[in-house]
């Protein structure tokens, strides 16, 4: 979840490119950062502070001219937030210092050996214990001390290692993401946890895979890290830009991607027809298939798993990521799964799926990141095609994410066409939606409901998972009590919580669960809760209405936008910022 980079080149500011880079991946963590690179003495100098790093000064860091840093930026697991547990974390004679994205498992029992060995420890994460290890085994030279560390330890991880007699970054991977950016006219080199980190400087890119790493000199190295043999890995061209990355004239990416829907939908329906009707053959004839995701993902497949009912008479189940292991005494060679991830490098998805893999279940993936850990483990890949996702909550993949899924259940039920042109209408009538007065209008609304302390969503069937989404939403960047039902379940418990203007959102679709989730609606208004009606139709019912298309099977993609505009704008009016929402942080490559 924290984010790395570093940079090997002939620039002599690489300090300066790491901070940059840095900042690009500031929604993989923001409790702190910290810079490592060798002075104009070849001397390690480290850098770190608690705080964004979007909030730094360049001018303020003195001594920079160099041409091999190392960066992080932090989301605590291992130890508060302070200055000491901030990376990097150096050797006790500063020679080598280490930056590490994922947990180390096994760090208590190695930590209590290398303190009877005499290592003093300044901090109390679990990384500092990597850069022990190596230090214990520099006799073995830098590049073996590193890979015998790699043995060593045991979880899921990201590091990269310098050393001050060496001119070199080593680097490796198992289970959180590193990628290799390179340029090779100028012979600079690039790791980073993410794209947008480098993409300023090149689009090349080589992928390091799990139980791998890469010795950066003058060239490019790579090993199996299980046998320390050297490995051939391919140049990719990744089609983004930098402007891509970048807000423009938003304040806020979470806002500028809540308008991008515009035109990702459209991008997410053109699917290889071909390669749907693949998938949906597949489900078809799978002995039990799993929609599979986590957070946001996992309410998608959930919302997927009504569609399928509705659409193609199919029952799919649905499981987050985190509980799937419960369910492998079920799988088969026959099995079916479908894993849904923005990044393609969760960390609960991608164990279900290594679990999957082991009982020789058929993968497909829906991602954003089309050459993601995901990716690569699955048989079949549906690209999201929202380009980069920046702001922690996520919107536009969310909406991707449901029409390539729609697209699915329609092509199992033989009726693809139709499906597609559903969700090209759909799409233009988000592009109609989506407009400053409809934003406006929001606004006006989150003004009146700002202060409150609680809030609930309730919904029915398709809409259902829309409520839980909703509620998610509205938690991650307002910081509101929030809690999505079904609408049927409120006399069952939820309605107690009701009091004279507690706000109350219906989403209410134009099929035929209206007039239920319009009587839920009104229990709950004749109880003082304040209702705001997001639906296609005004109702007498209504406190305030969002207007939002008649979609069809494809409501849960128009409903769920108008909660996402409020959302950001209740964070907004209290002060938050919905970019890094706290305690939250964009890829959870951790468990």
């Amino acid at each position: 979840m924290c984010g790395i980079f570093a940079y090997k080149g002939p620039q002599k500011n690489a300090a300066h490119i790491v901070i940059n880079g840095l900042k690009k991946l500031e929604y993989r963590g923001y409790d702190s950062w910290g810079i490592a690179f060798k002075n104009r003495n070849n001397e390690i100098e480290i850098h770190k502070e608690i705080g964004k790093i979007s909030e730094i000064d360049l001018d303020s860091l003195k001594d920079t001219e160099n041409h091999l840093a190392i960066g992080h930026t932090r989301w605590a697991t291992h130890g508060g937030v302070t200055r000491a547990n901030a990376h990097p974390h150096s050797s006790e004679d500063k020679s080598i210092a280490v930056i590490h994205n994922g947990i180390i498992e096994n760090y208590l029992e190695i930590k209590k050996d290398l303190q009877k060995k005499g290592h003093k420890f300044a901090s109390e994460t679990d990384t500092e214990i990597i850069v022990h290890l190596i230090e214990e085994n520099m006799s073995l030279g830098f590049e073996k001390a590193f890979h015998k560390t790699l043995e060593k330890i045991n979880g899921r991880f990201a590091i990269i290692a310098i050393y001050d007699k060496e001119d070199k970054i080593i680097a490796a991977r198992k289970g959180s993401p590193l990628i290799v950016g390179l340029n090779d006219e100028k012979k600079e080199y690039f790791i980073a946890s993410d794209i947008p980190a480098f993409l300023k400087y090149t689009n090349k890119v080589m992928y390091l895979d799990d139980n791998q790493m890469v010795i950066v000199n003058d060239e490019l190295k790579f090993y199996d890290i299980q046998n320390f043999k050297s490995i051939e890995k391919r140049v990719i061209e990744i089609d983004w830009h930098e402007e891509m990355a970048e807000k423009g004239d938003h304040p806020h990416f979470m806002i500028k991607e809540i308008f991008e829907q515009k035109d990702t939908l459209s991008r997410a329906i053109n699917q290889d027809e071909e390669k749907i009707k693949e998938v949906a053959q597949a489900i078809k004839s799978a002995y039990g298939t799993f929609l599979v995701g986590c957070g946001t993902a996992g309410k998608v497949c959930h919302a997927a798993s009504y569609i399928f009912s509705q659409v193609a008479k199919k029952h799919v189940n649905f499981t987050f990521g985190s509980e799937f292991p419960s369910y492998h005494h079920f799988l088969t060679d026959r099995t079916l799964m479908i894993a849904v991830s923005q990044s393609g490098e969760t960390a609960d998805t991608l164990e279900a799926m290594e679990i999957a893999k082991e009982k020789g279940v058929k993968l497909v993936s829906i991602v954003n990141v089309e050459t993601s850990t995901m990716a690569r483990m699955s048989d079949i890949v549906l690209p999201v095609k929202a380009g980069p996702e920046k702001a922690v909550a996520s919107t536009k993949a969310t909406t991707s994410q449901l029409a390539i899924l729609t697209l699915l259940a329609y092509a199992c039920a033989d009726k693809l066409q139709e499906g597609k042109q559903l969700l090209i209408n759909t799409a233009a009538q988000i592009n109609d939606m989506i407009n400053p007065r409809y934003e406006e209008h929001i606004e006006t609304l989150a003004n009146k409901i700002k202060d409150v302390e609680s809030m609930y969503v309730i919904g029915k069937s398709l809409n259902y998972p829309m409520a839980l989404e909703a509620a998610i939403k509205l938690q991650e960047v307002s910081y509101i009590h929030a809690e999505g039902f079904a609408g049927g379940e409120l006399k069952h418990g939820p309605i107690a919580l009701i009091s004279e203007g507690t706000p109350c959102i219906a989403i209410i679709a134009n099929d035929e669960t209206k007039n239920e989730i319009l009587s839920n609606a009104m229990e709950i208004k004749a109880r003082g809760g304040y209702i705001i009606g997001v639906s296609p139709d005004n109702n007498e019912i209504f406190d305030y209405w969002l207007k939002t298309p008649d979609a069809g099977d494809a409501s849960p993609i128009v409903n769920i936008i108008p909660i996402q505009i409020l959302a950001y704008k209740l964070a907004v009016l209290r002060k938050n910022n919905p970019d890094m929402p706290r305690n939250l942080a964009k890829s959870v490559t951790v468990k």
